[in-house]
């Protein structure tokens, strides 16, 4: 099995998701194969999807434990808006490989993006369980609760018995859910030539 970490996700509540895949840097020493992914890559890019697909699975087909391929697949289907597809992709990295939180994060892209909200929050907290240290995933936690936290405030003031405070409240949470230079809910992302994951 690959070990080498996979590239840090983001994720998104609304619309599309969108993952802007750069490459990755692999640990395969035989560079056909190291050929076939960068093409993998270039089409994703180019945002060929179906052709991107194909690749994988030839790649796949050389390499069916390669973690960074597969994760790869997860994202074309993502793009593609196949969205079963892509969960059971990324449902199965992490049951292949529980210690990267990256599927995790990006399960909770998928559910988020479905409104299942609770099944998000616990694939959130599944990628701190791996890496208790993985920012992204306690930043995508909390857009997630500040989206949770607008929809009970908007309950509370649809119903008409909400106070001032919680009219405010309303309006703040929207605000931290709609901040221009991020989306809630980002997915994960493959950094260009770098192990490291991306902030």
């Amino acid at each position: 099995m690959t070990s080498a970490p996979l590239p840090q996700p983001r994720f998104r509540v609304s619309g599309a998701l969108r993952a802007i895949v750069f490459g990755l840097a692999i640990g395969i020493s035989a560079p056909l194969l190291a050929e076939t992914l960068a093409d993998v890559q270039r089409l994703i890019k180019q945002r060929q999807y179906p052709q991107a697909l194909a690749a994988v699975d030839i790649y796949l087909g050389s390499s069916p434990d390669d973690v960074q391929a597969s994760f790869l697949k997860g994202v074309i289907y993502s793009e593609m808006n196949q969205t079963d597809e892509a969960i059971a992709v990324y449902t199965k990295l992490t049951e292949d490989y529980p210690e990267f939180p990256e599927p995790y994060n990006n399960l909770a892209v998928l559910y988020a993006s479905q409104k299942q909200y609770e099944r998000a929050r616990m694939a959130l907290e599944m990628a701190i369980q791996a890496h208790p240290s993985y920012a992204t995933a306690y930043e995508n936690l909390g857009d997630l609760y500040a989206k949770l936290a607008s929809q009970a405030y908007g309950k509370a003031v649809q119903l008409g018995g909400a106070s001032k405070s919680a009219q405010a409240k309303l309006v703040l949470a929207r605000d931290l859910i709609t901040v221009p230079s991020r989306s809630p809910v980002k997915p994960a992302d493959a950094a260009a030539g770098n192990n490291s994951a991306k902030q």
